[in-house]
């Protein structure tokens, strides 16, 4: 059974910088794209960012330049360093991938950018 478990999340001040975690068991972050999406409050989920299963990134235009999406094979984590944070990047933050035509989520992280 594929799981995902996001860490990380929490509030901080404008310009500061969060760094989120996201623990995958039954499915190899080797194989896989994996995802971060996040959701504010009365809006759509987006994706933010994303790393193909051979090293490729990909991310959100609002992002760019301030968040860094990587992986740890060993520990089968994929991360999120976001820096230069704004309140605008409040949102529920969560880690995505799929499998088959399956889609599989976390709980998802909290992150409030607030002063």
């Amino acid at each position: 059974q594929v799981r995902l478990q996001e860490s990380g999340g929490g509030l901080v001040q404008p310009g500061g910088s969060l760094r989120l975690s996201c623990a995958v068991s039954g499915a190899s972050i080797s194989i896989f794209t994996m995802n971060w999406y996040r959701q504010a409050p009365g809006k759509e989920r987006e994706l933010v960012a994303r790393v193909s299963s051979d090293g490729n990134t990909d991310y959100a235009d609002p992002v760019k330049g301030r968040f860094t999406i990587s992986r740890n094979w060993p520990q089968n984590r994929v991360y999120l360093q976001m820096d230069s944070l704004k309140p605008d990047d409040t949102a529920r933050y969560y880690c995505h991938l799929r499998r088959q035509s399956n889609d599989f989520w976390g709980q998802g992280t909290q992150v409030t950018v607030s002063s």
